[in-house]
This record gives structure tokens, sequence and C-alpha cells, in this order.
């Protein structure tokens, strides 16, 4: 397995949360805070990126490209990666560009990244050509491979540190690329894990499964599809609460993207738990200021 870069701050705090506990009828509640990662901003991708960017350096790769939604975290924190590194960045981004950056975009110029919009192409074609014209390294979708989700297996390592007490516990974590929740369920087992979905892939339990090669069984997979709503860019009235609740009960900020619908199918008893459960902060606060409806 190749060694990451160094590129995080670990471990990340775990915190508990009694008063959103009890306001969803939990006897305990952990927020396990990889909003905290510390570079650009932080967010789960870091710890992707340093097994992604990894590999990129080992092939002496100068530039890496990827891809995202506008408002793509991953697109940041790549961006970010890249300058810390000393790579040139490359974001293709779906769709047009909107007349005014904000949230992430504004960050991703910051970072140095050049953005690549595809308009009416498809993400994947548009990543081909500018690589091959860039002789570029290609990052996937969401940072996502089977290598490295080795970070999520590392997150859920530290959870075992900092909470002895979590094999009795269930965790949930937003499942946008997959890379999150395969990780977690390699390391603690898929009937400990809770992925809710955000509809950023078509086929949500064959992407985990098939990260996890052959490991786990597509049905074995908890995952909870409720709250895709219209869809990935979209905002509902559910999760518009579910931030709404969490910052007012606890202080902690949620993204609408991600976060937000995992807390939202919480709130919305969407799935069966159990009474202890630790919730995977992912990041993605600079997401909000690219909602202007908030």
């Amino acid at each position: 397995m190749i060694t990451p870069v160094p590129l995080g701050t670990w471990p990340t705090p775990v915190e508990a949360a009694p008063r959103l506990a009890a306001r969803l009828g939990l006897a305990e509640l952990w927020f396990k805070r990889d909003d905290l990662t510390g570079l650009g901003g932080g967010g789960n991708k870091i710890r992707k990126l340093q097994y992604t960017c990894a590999q990129a350096i080992a092939v002496g790769a100068r530039t890496v490209i990827t891809s995202g939604a506008p408002q793509s975290n991953h697109a940041r924190l790549t961006a970010a990666a890249a300058a810390r590194l000393g790579l040139s960045c490359v974001l293709v981004l779906a769709g047009p560009p909107p007349p005014t950056p904000r949230g992430n975009l504004l960050l991703d110029a910051l970072a140095g990244a050049q953005i690549v919009w595809a308009g009416d192409r498809p993400l994947a074609e548009v990543v081909a050509v500018e690589a091959e014209r860039r002789s570029a390294y290609v990052i996937p979708f969401g940072g996502t491979c089977t290598e490295s989700i080795q970070a999520y297996v590392d997150c859920a390592r530290e959870l075992r540190t900092q909470l002895p007490a979590i094999d009795g516990a269930e965790v949930v974590v937003a499942l946008g690329s997959g890379g999150s929740m395969a990780g977690l369920v390699r390391e603690l087992g898929a009937q400990r894990v809770i992925g809710v979905d955000v509809g950023a892939v078509p086929d949500r339990r064959a992407t985990v499964a098939g990260l996890l090669v052959g490991e786990v069984e597509p049905d074995a997979l908890r995952i909870d599809g409720s709250q895709v709503g219209a869809g990935y860019r979209t905002l509902t009235d559910g999760v518009r609460a579910a931030l709404e609740v969490t910052a007012g009960t606890e202080g902690i900020f949620l993204d609408p993207t991600y976060t937000g619908r995992a807390m939202a199918a919480l709130l919305a008893g969407s799935f069966p738990r159990g009474d202890r459960l630790v919730f995977v902060h992912t990041g993605g606060l600079p997401g909000l200021f690219g909602h202007p409806e908030l």
C-alpha cells in the first residue's frame, strides 16, 4: 500500500452532543469532527487526498486534475492539497460558470486552481481531454478509489482509540462517492455503519460494495435513500431544519449537501437505529455560502 502524504491534523476531535442527543431521543451522540482536518477549510476529502496525492507524486505528476459540481468540497480541497504540495491543479466543474462565484468557487480561485467549465459535456469526457493535453494525473470523482478508502479505515481506527466503547455504537455518515462509508465498513463492519445517500451516484449499493472488492454483499449495506430529494444540488426543507436544529442545540454548522442530509434522515427517523450513535461530520461549511436561498 502506498504511504500517504501528510496533509491534515490528526486525530480529529470527537465531541459529545448531549442536547441534540436528547432532541433525537438518543442515550449518547458524538460528532467525529472531520470538518476540522485543517487544510483548506477542512473536510473528509483531506483524508483521501493523502492517498491520491501520494499516488500522483509517486508517478512524477506535476499537475493534478479532478471534477465535481460547482460547489464541490472535493474540488476545493484538491486545490488546497495541490498548493500545499507544489502541484498545479485543474478543476473540471459541471455546467456553465455562475454569474457570481460564491462559496467553494471563491476558495478554488484563492488556492490557484484553474477551472474548466464542462457546460453540457460529460465531466469524464472533459477530464480525459484536459488530462491528456496537460499530462495531468487524474484524481477520481470525490477522491474515491479502492486505494483511498483506506483513509476511512484510518478514521475508524481513530474512533476506536478515542471512544473505547464505540463497539456498542453505530456510525452515521453521508454517502456521496462512497469512499468514506466503504472505509468505515471495512474496519467496523456493515451492520455498524449507516450511509445516508445524497444522490451523487446512480447505484449507491453497487458503488460502495465495488470499492470493497467482494468483502461485502451490496444487500448487506445499511443505506438510507430518503433524503435525495430533487437532486444533489437542491436544498430541501428537511435539510434546512437539520442545519437549524444542529446549530441551535450544539453550535455545530452542517453543510447543505452532505451532513445536512445525513442529519435530516436522523431527525426524520428514516432508518432503524440504536440509541448510541457517532455522526461523522465530513465538512463542507463553504458550501453554505454557495446557497444564497438559505
